[in-house]
C-alpha cells in the first residue's frame, strides 16, 4: 500500500471536485475493508470540499503489517467506498510533554474557526507510567499537515489512590451560542467534560462528571431538537470473539448534564441506566461499538467498530482486536436514537427493522414456581447450601466462579422446551449501592457446558451495579470470555429474561437478554449465539464471591412461548 504524506494529499484533496453524496446500501459493511483489516475507534466529519474524513485509531491497518498506523485517515464521496490517503502523524512526531513509548488513540476531529481540530487520546506523557492525557493538533485541511499544540488540552489527572484516571476518548460539541464542551474519561475515573476556550486548545472553568465509572467510555455528543445525547460504550472492548462492547445512551438540556435515559434513570450513578443503541445481535458482528454520528445532509449515520466473531484478531489466534469500520443508519424513534430500527448492526444477510421479543402462550409443564410441586433438576457441582421453602429457591452467592479455568460454581439446571420461547426469573439480590463487593451475582444461564454458555446475571462491578450478559465459549486452546451490559438491576428485585430462538439459516441457538425493575416495563439488550447441533439447558446460578455474605432468592423460573 503506497502512502503519501499527508501535506501531498491535502494538495490533491483540493484539485478534486466535490462529489454527491450518497447512501451506503445494504451489504456495504464493512465499509473500511477497501484499505483496511482494522480501522478502531472511527471518527467521520466532512469537509468543506463536500467529501467525508474518518480517522482511526494507531494499529496495523492489515493483516500480517508490523508498522502502526499513528492516527490513518481515508475519505469518501458516498460513505461507502472509501480510500486511505495518509497518517496523520510520522514517525516519532509527539509533542513535548508526550513520552517516547506514547501511542495515539481514538481521535475527535472538529472545524474550529479557519482550521482543524483533532483531539487525541495520548496514552502515555512524561508526567508518569500509565499516566494519559488529551492532546490536540491543528490542520489547514482535513487530511493535515497535523502541528500538535504544545501542552495537553487535558492534563494527566491523578486518581486520589497512587494512580491516574484513564484520560481517554475525547469528544466535542458546540452549544448553540457558540460555547465548546470536550468529554473525557473511561471506566478508571468516569466520563467528564470541561468546557473549552474558544480556540478549542484549554479547558476552563470546573470539569463535570456526566457518566459513572466501572461501566462508560467512548463517549460521543450530539446536539439535537434542544437535548445533548451522550453516546457511551460499555463492556470490555477487545475479547475477541465473546466481544461484548455495546453503545447505550443518555440526554439532557445542559452539556454538562445530568443524562437520564429512556426510563429516567441518570448514567451517572451507582445503578447506572443507558438505553440500548446497538449490541452484538446474533449475526457476525459483536463488539459494537465507540461511535460517531455523521449526517449526510438528508439522515444521520452511526459510524462504529465492530469485531467479526469468525475472524477477530488482526494477526490468529490473539493479539490486536480486529476491529473494522461499520457504518448504518441511525434512526430517532420517539426522541431517541437507535441503529436500523433496533434490528443493529448489518451484515447484508438480515432485514433492516427488529421486533423487541414478547412472551406467547405459558409453558407450565417445564416451569418450576417453587411450591410445594417438585420439578425435575439436574446440578452441576451441587451446593448443600441451596433450600426451596415458601415459593422461592434461596443460594447463598458462592465464593466460586465459571470463567477461566475457575469452573468451581454449581449450576442448577433443567431442559428447556423445544422451539423458540422464553425463560424469566425475578431475583431478590440485596448488593447495596456503590461499595466494592466484585463479582457477586446470580441469575439465568444457558448452559451447555462448564466452557460454553451464556449467563445473564444481576452483578457488583467495582462500585457499580450492572445486569452483564455474559458469554464463554472454547477458543483456540483456550477460553475466550466477554460480556455484553443488558440494562440496570432494580435496588434488590430485578426480573430477567432470556429470549430464545433457532436460526432458521445456520440452526444456533439465539438468546437475547431482557431486563426489568418492576416485572412491566423491559429493556432489551444484546443477543450471544451457542452452536447449532448443541443441546443448551436452562438454568440459575449464585456465585462470584461469598464476602460479605449474601443471598440470591428466586421466586420461580417460568417459560412462555415466543409471541410471533
Amino acid at each position: 500500500m503506497r502512502r503519501f504524506p499527508a501535506v501531498v494529499t491535502a494538495v490533491l484533496m483540493l484539485l478534486t471536485p466535490a462529489p454527491a453524496s450518497a447512501a451506503p446500501p445494504r451489504g456495504h459493511n464493512p465499509v473500511s475493508a477497501s484499505f483496511a483489516d482494522t480501522f478502531a475507534d472511527p471518527m467521520v466529519v466532512r469537509g468543506d470540499d463536500g467529501w467525508f474524513y474518518a480517522y482511526g485509531t494507531t494499529d496495523p491497518l492489515r493483516e500480517g503489517e508490523r508498522t502502526p498506523h499513528r492516527i490513518p485517515m481515508a475519505r469518501s464521496a458516498d460513505l461507502r467506498h472509501w480510500a486511505y490517503v495518509g497518517d496523520a502523524f510520522a514517525a516519532g512526531q509527539r509533542p513535548a510533554y508526550a513520552a517516547a513509548n506514547t501511542s495515539y488513540w481514538a481521535p475527535d476531529v472538529r472545524r474550529i474557526g479557519n482550521r482543524w481540530v483533532m483531539y487525541v487520546t495520548v496514552t502515555e506523557t512524561t508526567t508518569a507510567p500509565g499516566a494519559s492525557a488529551i492532546g490536540a493538533a491543528t490542520a489547514p485541511t482535513p487530511t493535515g499537515p497535523w502541528t500538535f499544540a504544545d501542552e495537553p488540552v487535558v492534563a494527566p489527572r491523578p486518581s486520589g489512590d497512587g494512580g491516574w484516571w484513564w484520560t481517554f476518548d475525547p469528544a466535542q460539541v458546540t452549544t448553540p451560542d457558540g460555547r465548546r464542551f470536550l468529554y473525557y474519561g473511561s471506566y478508571y475515573g468516569g466520563v467528564w467534560t470541561s468546557e473549552l476556550t474558544a480556540d478549542g486548545l484549554h479547558r476552563t472553568g470546573t470539569p463535570t462528571r456526566v457518566a459513572i465509572d466501572n461501566k462508560f467510555e467512548g463517549s460521543f455528543v450530539v446536539r439535537r431538537a434542544g437535548w445533548y445525547y451522550l453516546f457511551a460504550s460499555s463492556a470490555n472492548c477487545c475479547a475477541g470473539p465473546t466481544t461484548g462492547y455495546s453503545v447505550s445512551v443518555g440526554r439532557a438540556r445542559d452539556p454538562r448534564g445530568p443524562f437520564v435515559d429512556k426510563l429516567g434513570r441518570p448514567l451517572n450513578t451507582s445503578r447506572a441506566g443507558g438505553t440500548p443503541v446497538i449490541a452484538p445481535n446474533g449475526n457476525r458482528w459483536v463488539g459494537t461499538g465507540h461511535n460517531a454520528v455523521i449526517s449526510d445532509g438528508h439522515r444521520d449515520w452511526f459510524v462504529y467498530h465492530a469485531i467479526d466473531r469468525g475472524d477477530p484478531y488482526l494477526d490468529e489466534p490473539s493479539g490486536i482486536n480486529e476491529r473494522p469500520m461499520l457504518i448504518d443508519r441511525l434512526d430517532w424513534i420517539g426522541g431517541w436514537p437507535t441503529v436500523r430500527a433496533g434490528a443493529w448492526a448489518s451484515d447484508g444477510r438480515d432485514s433492516g427493522t427488529a421486533r423487541e421479543p414478547q412472551p406467547g402462550r405459558p409453558l407450565p409443564r417445564w416451569s418450576d414456581e417453587f411450591d410445594s410441586k417438585q420439578k425435575s433438576w439436574t446440578f452441576v457441582r451441587p451446593d448443600p447450601a441451596v433450600t426451596v421453602t415458601g415459593g422461592q429457591l434461596r443460594w447463598p452467592v458462592q465464593g466460586a466462579d465459571l470463567t477461566g479455568d475457575s469452573d468451581d460454581a454449581g449450576v442448577l439446571l433443567r431442559a428447556a422446551p423445544p422451539g423458540n420461547w422464553i425463560a424469566e426469573t425475578r431475583l431478590t439480590l440485596p448488593l447495596g449501592e456503590d461499595s466494592v463487593r466484585n463479582y457477586q451475582q446470580a441469575g439465568l444461564i444457558a448452559y451447555v457446558g462448564d466452557d460454553l454458555f451464556a449467563r445473564l446475571s444481576a452483578v457488583a462491578i467495582g462500585n457499580t451495579r450492572q445486569v452483564e450478559f455474559g458469554h464463554e465459549i472454547p477458543y483456540a486452546g483456550t477460553t475466550s470470555y466477554g460480556g455484553t451490559i443488558a440494562g440496570t438491576p432494580g435496588l434488590t428485585t430485578t426480573w430477567l429474561r432470556l429470549a430464545h430462538r433457532v436460526d432458521p439459516r445456520n440452526g444456533e441457538h439465539e438468546y437475547r437478554a431482557g431486563v426489568s425493575r418492576d416485572g412491566r416495563t423491559w429493556t432489551w439488550g444484546g443477543v450471544w449465539t451457542l452452536p447449532a447441533g448443541t443441546h443448551p439447558r436452562i438454568g440459575l446460578v449464585a456465585h462470584g464471591g461469598a464476602t460479605p455474605p449474601v443471598t440470591a432468592s428466586f421466586d420461580y423460573l417460568r417459560f412462555s412461548g415466543l409471541a410471533g
